[in-house]
């Protein structure tokens, strides 16, 4: 099939490079020209394990082309995806200048049948406004051209999209009519050989199942780290109460680890654009606003662990910071609790020695040259004369570091752990101070 994926971020760059290695003719487009030209020189804007293979190859085997041209793209393409960003506005609301943006340049230069599809995560009933915005300028063009909207959310995990679309729990494709679906389907059809994995279902169902999905494993997030404050207030140790209900069926491990609060550009922006829906129909969002609570002072809980052992002036205090992306695998950083504690920290009177493994250019863009702000060239530089470790992201590589050396480096042996990496009888056989989530 040729295919049009509007909008190379994060999501439109995925779905385009795998839509592409499963022989599709896929041209990419973003009005961003040094994005633009980045991806024709084998660069990548963001950091995917194994995406930039997946584009290289596609590009070389002509399949996959990117440009700024969305006219030529529109009237190339049978199918044409919106994947461009939807910021939160102030109150919450998903922001649709740009998806609205999209669906009218679409109609200004589609000249045959097309299926526009909101690839973009987007409230309910967007569907209709894209729907309008494309018959309006239809007729003010003056011609009458058959179009169908679809709605094919996104289900990828940064750090490992690839596999995620590759191999997907499910497709879920809201369509109004059979013709539509068909085709949708058989576009899935290479990512479904051992069982068929496409749900269809009504437009409206598709964009709320976005919202619903990213709402629930918030709310496993957030109960979670709620529960492992009451564990800590009663001595009980939230490791063993999560392998209790973990093991149940019904309820399972995932997404019920403890720790610093989640991030990253879907769960923050996806919650509140929730509450938002549900204020603006009369209803109360007593869950999700908990969970957004939660989790706002979830992402501050290693700080106040600092001041109660330290005090609340950190003056002259030097603190290192091991991960700086809101989870393992990618340079994310928005929404990260790391970007919380360290403003706190510095609005203190501390320093802070950071260090991430694939973060650390994201880190200097969003902080600039903050005083009091240092970066080392590796995890146990940024240890040198710190008067603690926090603990922020679960790299691999932070797992089981070499715990003689993160003695020697740090002034103070004390360890924040935020992701409750550490076994506390171990630290304290090393002789560490040791504080961890909702363990005694």
């Amino acid at each position: 099939m040729k295919l049009a994926v509007i909008g190379s971020g994060y999501v439109g760059l995925v779905s385009g490079a795998c839509f592409a290695d499963m022989g599709n003719r896929v041209v990419c487009v973003d009005n961003n020209p040094e994005k633009i030209a980045k991806l024709n020189n084998d660069e990548i804007p963001i950091f995917e394990p194994g995406l930039l293979e997946i584009v290289k190859r596609n590009k070389q085997e002509g399949r996959l082309s990117f440009t700024q041209d969305i006219a030529a793209a529109v009237q190339a393409s049978k199918i044409i995806f919106i994947a461009v960003g939807t910021p939160p506005d102030e109150d919450g609301s998903a922001d649709l200048q740009y998806v609205l943006s999209v669906a009218r340049d679409i109609a200004r230069h589609m000249q045959e049948h097309k299926i526009i599809v909101d690839k973009s995560t987007v409230p309910v009933g967007t569907a209709d406004k894209v729907r309008k915005v494309i018959q309006d300028e239809l007729a003010a063009r003056g011609v009458d051209i058959p179009f169908a909207v679809v709605s094919n959310p996104e289900f990828l995990k940064e750090g490992a999209a690839i596999e995620d679309f590759m191999k997907p729990d499910r497709v879920v494709v809201g369509v109004e009519d059979p013709a539509t679906g068909k085709l949708m389907r058989e576009l899935y059809l290479p990512f479904n050989r051992t069982s068929d994995r496409v749900i269809l279902m009504s437009v409206r169902s598709a964009e709320m199942t976005k919202y619903a999905a990213n709402a629930m494993l918030a709310t496993k997030i957030s109960f979670m780290n709620e529960l492992s404050r009451l564990c800590e207030a009663l001595g009980a140790d939230i490791a063993e109460v999560r392998h209790g209900i973990g093991s149940d069926s019904r309820i399972g491990y995932k997404f019920i680890y403890p720790g610093v609060g989640y991030g990253g550009s879907c769960f923050p922006k996806d919650v509140k654009a929730l509450i938002h829906m549900h204020r603006q129909n009369g209803l109360p969002a007593r869950i999700m606003q908990a969970v957004e609570d939660v989790n706002d002072a979830q992402k501050l809980i290693l700080i106040d662990k600092i001041k109660q052992h330290f005090g609340a002036d950190l003056t002259g205090k030097t603190f290192a910071l091991w991960g700086l992306a809101f989870k393992p695998q990618t340079d994310d950083m928005r929404e990260a609790p790391s970007v919380e504690m360290i403003n706190a920290l510095l609005e203190a009177g501390a320093k802070v020695q950071a260090y991430d493994p694939v973060a650390m250019l994201e880190a200097q863009r969003i902080f600039g040259t903050r005083t009091g702000l240092e970066y080392g060239h590796d995890e146990y530089s940024a240890l040198i004369g710190a008067d603690a470790l926090l603990l922020v992201t679960e790299w691999h590589q932070f797992r089981y570091p070499d715990f003689q050396t993160i003695l020697r480096n740090l002034r103070q042996p004390v360890i924040f752990d935020g992701r409750n990496q550490f076994e506390p009888s171990q630290m304290r056989d090393l002789g560490f101070t040791y504080y961890s989530i909702g363990r005694p």
